[in-house]
């Protein structure tokens, strides 16, 4: 998962600095703001990756508990 992100936010990096590029703005600029689009479109992806395995790992431990549940004879 953190390749992908990773990957992720480099395509971002890359496709920020042909964007700034083409608007004629100095070097320094377009890779000042081409890592700040990489620094926080990775960061905004790693927060959604953890809540999506979050709410994966929440799911399944509630259908383990109602399947060892209906296994045991508790309802």
């Amino acid at each position: 998962m953190n390749k992908i992100i990773m990957n992720i936010g480099l395509l971002f990096f890359f496709l920020a600095i042909i964007f700034f590029s083409q608007r004629e703005m100095p070097l320094q600029d377009v890779l000042l703001r081409s890592f700040a689009i990489f620094i926080c479109g990775t960061a905004m992806l790693s927060i959604l990756g953890i809540i999506f395995i979050r709410s994966i790992n929440k799911t399944a431990l509630n259908k383990s508990n109602k399947a060892s549940e209906k296994i045991s004879g508790n309802s």
